[in-house]
């Protein structure tokens, strides 16, 4: 047991608690019932490191896990990952320290956002009919407050992340 923990896969030790969060869903991080978007704290350390196709790639490995954890199965997460990864790439790593932690939550939240808009336009294109549209408007405020989660918990544990990433790498 020891051996797997060594520095080489501390990232995907990482990448195994991504899941866990998702399905603990702990009440102490959420706001007005939801959670931060666990998977893209992960995925925006990882592709800035490891580039746009690596993002890419672990983009569709974190929709496929979190899809196949859901019990909803018209619906998937996939899409908003991988766009998410492969952009999160193409970011370069900054030097100044309290640029960069601003700029993950930032980056984050607009990830969230992007991520929460694909997945609402496939419930909606779904389930579209002119008497139930009004019943949609409340996933636009979980949608805010997953942005909002997301962008406050992103420089604190991207940032952490972020180094022990480099370190494995070296």
């Amino acid at each position: 047991m020891y051996k797997f923990l060594t520095k080489k896969n501390l990232s995907i030790i990482f990448f195994i608690f991504v899941p866990i969060m998702f399905l603990w869903h702990p009440n102490w991080f959420g706001f007005l019932g939801v959670q931060p978007y666990w998977p893209l704290l992960w995925l925006l350390p990882w592709s800035m490191i490891n580039g746009s196709i690596s993002g890419l790639i672990f983009g569709l490995f974190l929709g496929l896990i979190l899809d196949s954890l859901t019990l909803d199965s018209n619906f998937t997460q996939m899409p908003g990952l991988i766009l998410c990864g492969f952009w999160f790439g193409r970011i370069k790593l900054h030097n100044d320290f309290l640029v960069g932690h601003f700029r993950y939550g930032l980056i984050c939240s607009f990830g969230s956002f992007l991520c929460g808009t694909l997945y609402f336009l496939q419930i909606l294109f779904e389930n579209f009919s002119d008497s139930t549209f009004l019943l949609f408007i409340p996933s636009l405020q979980n949608i805010l407050a997953e942005v909002f989660l997301t962008g406050f918990f992103a420089p604190l544990i991207c940032s952490q992340l972020l180094r022990v990433f480099k370190f494995s790498r070296r």
